[in-house]
Parts: structure tokens; sequence; C-alpha cells
């Protein structure tokens, strides 16, 4: 008996450390997966797949800037040499045989060379490798933005869909009370059973479509995983953003205050700015084939040859060079680069009429859903005072189930609007600062 009770305590004690354990993981996981708006933009745009792919090209660009930069520098050539004769090298003056140089020697070169004026040539072209590092950076910038906007849509979905299983566990709890007061008025014989039964099929269906919110829920909650790249069924919880930052304070009156710092803020435009101005400094370093190029080579040379005098030798170059003819090969090159530069200003326009267009739809769509949160708002609880007044109706005898059902269909609709507005609005108000070209993960800091 003892035995059985040592034993008895050791599996109550085994047990409860278990609780212990699982309670302690529960809570830990529930904390650690709690998700602001903001952390989730730091984590996007910094994890982004596309984002470390464009740092990959403005990379590229920053060594190829390093390459350009080198012209500007003298080049400095060496070599070493080492040579074995099978016979000595001599020459012959009548009866006599002198030696020219030694059977085995050796010998070095150094030579430096420096570009001293190519009318700004290399200089040119080191200037287009840094605006085509700029337009680089600005592109990383623009995915960031892109991935940032992206992620904020995505974490309003999530928050919409929280709010559609609330709404639906909302209608299935009303539901249930009116089943369980038909049930008590059947049971007195007030109401038929033809009432019992519609109620109890309008709880089973608000209970399907709870489920298809509650899988809606989990379909946003994987999107928001892959985007940032974690495993789709990784638990999430996140928190509900109360109010946008005072950025987003803008109206459709402010139209073109909104173009103007679109067109002045936004990456995509700045890139073909950055890349006209590269197309600019590479048509001056074409243009300068066109001229002399002034180069001055400095050399030592020195060789072990003991019939030799001197051995070592130094030797100053001033060289002026200049292509007289290629077949018109520079003049089409530059004739290409006048034409890149034309099409690319064109693209320029048309991009400028895309985002003002831009910029218009998301100030309207913000308008838009502004008054529609007013709107809804006032109907959720014009909604809830009327479930409540039908409630009372019915319980007393004087209204029917059919009012009912339709107060608690009509307080669903109108909270299930309520909250799509609210989101919505919160989605055009981001949508708006990224139209104009703000850092959403700096505005939502």
């Amino acid at each position: 008996m003892l035995r059985e009770k040592e034993m008895g305590n050791r599996i109550g004690q085994i047990g409860l450390s278990c609780i212990a354990i699982l309670l302690f993981l529960q809570v830990r996981t529930a904390s650690a997966e709690l998700l602001t708006l903001s952390e989730g933009l730091r984590l996007v745009t910094e994890n982004s797949r596309l984002v470390k792919i464009s740092r990959g090209d403005e990379r590229i660009s920053e060594a190829d800037t390093r390459i350009q930069r080198s012209r500007l520098f003298p080049t400095v050539n060496g070599s070493a040499s080492g040579t074995m004769l099978a016979h000595q090298p001599a020459a012959i003056f009548g009866t006599q045989t002198i030696p020219m140089s030694q059977k085995d020697f050796y010998a070095y070169n150094l030579t430096i060379q420096q570009t001293l004026y190519d009318f700004r040539g290399n200089a040119s072209l080191y200037e287009s490798s840094k605006a085509r590092l700029e337009a680089a950076r600005l592109d990383t910038a623009r995915v960031k933005n892109l991935a940032a906007i992206d992620f904020a849509l995505i974490y309003f979905d999530l928050l919409e869909s929280e709010k559609m299983v609330t709404v639906g566990e909302k209608e299935v709890e009303r539901l249930e009370s009116h089943l369980r007061d038909a049930k008590n008025l059947y049971e007195e014989g007030v109401i038929t059973r033809n009432d019992l039964l519609q109620a109890e099929v309008r709880l089973s269906d608000s209970r399907q479509r709870l489920l298809t919110a509650k899988t809606n829920r989990q379909i946003n909650a994987s999107r928001l995983n892959s985007a940032l790249v974690r495993p789709l069924t990784e638990k999430v919880e996140v928190v509900d953003v109360k109010e946008a930052p005072p950025e987003s304070e803008v109206t459709i009156s402010d139209i073109a205050k909104a173009w103007e710092e679109a067109e002045k803020e936004r990456p995509e435009i700045r890139i073909v700015d950055a890349t006209l101005k590269s197309l600019d400094l590479d048509e001056e370093a074409k243009r300068a084939e066109f001229y002399p190029k002034l180069v001055a080579v400095g050399s030592y040379d020195y060789t072990k040859n003991q019939y030799q005098t001197p051995q070592g030798n130094w030797e100053m170059t001033l060289g002026l060079g200049i292509n007289l003819f290629s077949g018109w090969k520079t003049t089409a090159e530059v004739a290409k680069i006048r034409y890149q530069r034309e099409k690319l200003f064109e693209q320029r326009k048309k991009l400028v009429d895309d985002v003002r267009l831009e910029v218009e739809k998301y100030l309207l769509d913000a308008k838009t859903a502004r008054d529609r949160v007013a709107v809804t708002k006032d109907a959720v609880r014009q909604a809830d005072e009327n479930l409540r007044i039908n409630r009372v109706r019915y319980t007393e005898g004087v209204g029917t189930a059919t009012e009912v059902l339709d107060a608690v269909t009509l307080l669903s609709v109108a909270e299930t609007n309520h909250y799509r507005s609210v989101y919505d609005l919160a989605k055009s108000e981001i949508a708006v600062l990224y139209a104009i070209g703000k850092d959403l993960s700096v505005v939502y800091r």
C-alpha cells in the first residue's frame, strides 16, 4: 500500500510538471508571435528575397563604379625575366672575337602610364557609373517600399479577417440566444415548431459562415508568413492599428500638392532622372573619342650584363593619340545614346502621368472610405438597437421570429460593412503614402 501511494504521488508530480511545461510553452509561443505593423515592415524590408536580389544589383553597380574610377589612376606594370643561352653571344672584329653579352643573365622592367588629358572621357565614365549606382540604390528603395506596401495590405487583410471571425462568433452567439428563447416559448406553447426549426437552420448557416471566416483568417496568416519568409503554418498574432500616422492626412483638395510631392519623391521617377544623367555623361565620354588623348609613360629597364653600360636606364615618353577614322563607329554610338535618352524622356512623361493617376485614385478611395466609416458606425448602433427592440417584442409575444432573425442578420451585415470600411480606409491611407513616395517603414515606425 505504501509503495502504491508513493507511486501515485510520483505520477501526480510528473503530471503537474508536464502541465506546467505545456502552459509555459503556450505562454511563450503566444508572446513570441505577437506582431505589430512597424515590426513587420522592418522584418519584410530586411528579409524579403526581392530586396536581397536588388541589393545584389546595387553591389554590382558599386563594383562597376570602382572599375570606372580605376581609369583615373596610373597603371603600373612590372616584369622580370631570366635568360640562359647555349652559347655566349659575341661579335667578330677582324681577327678578334668580342663578347656581346653574358651567357646567363636576368632583366626586369617597371612601367607607369598615366592619361594626362582626354577631354573628360574617363571622368565622364566614372561620373556616369556613379549615376547608375544612385539609380541602383533608388531601385532598392523602390523594391523595399513595394515589399512594405504588399505586406501592409496583407496585414490589414488579416486584421479584417479576424474581425469577420468576431462578427461570425457574435452572430452565432445571438442566434444561440434566440434559439434558447424560442425553445422556452415552444415549451410554453406560445410559438409553433416552425419558428424553432427556422432558428436552428439560421444557426447552422451562421456556423458555416464562421468556419469560412476562420479559413480566410488562416489563409491570410499564411500569406503574412510568406511575406516574412517564415513557415506558412507558423502561428501569428497581429496587433490592430488604431490610427494612421499624421503624414497620411492628405485630402482630395491637396491633389496638386500630392502630385508635386510624388514627382519629387517616387523612386521610379528618380531612377529615370538618374539614368538620364548617366546617359548624358556617357554621351560626353563617347564624344571625347573624337579628340586626341595625351598620355605620359615612364619606365625603368635593367639588364644584368657586364658587357653593357649602363645596365639600367630610365625612360620618359609623352604621347598624343587620336582616332582618325573608325568607319563612323563613334558617330553611330553617340547617336544611339541620344536616341536612348529621347526614349527614356518620353517614358518619364508617361510614368509621371501614371503616378498622378495612382495618387488621385488612392486619394479618392481614402475619401470614400472615410465617409463610409462615419456612415457604417451609425448603422451598427442603429442595427443593435433594432435587434434589442425585436428581441423584447418577441419574448413578449408581440413580434415574430422572422423579425428577430432578420435583425440579427442586419446587425451582422452592419458590423461587416463597418469593419470593411475601417480597413479599406487603412489600406487607402497607406496606399496614398506609397503613391507619393513616402518610406513606409519610417512612417509607421
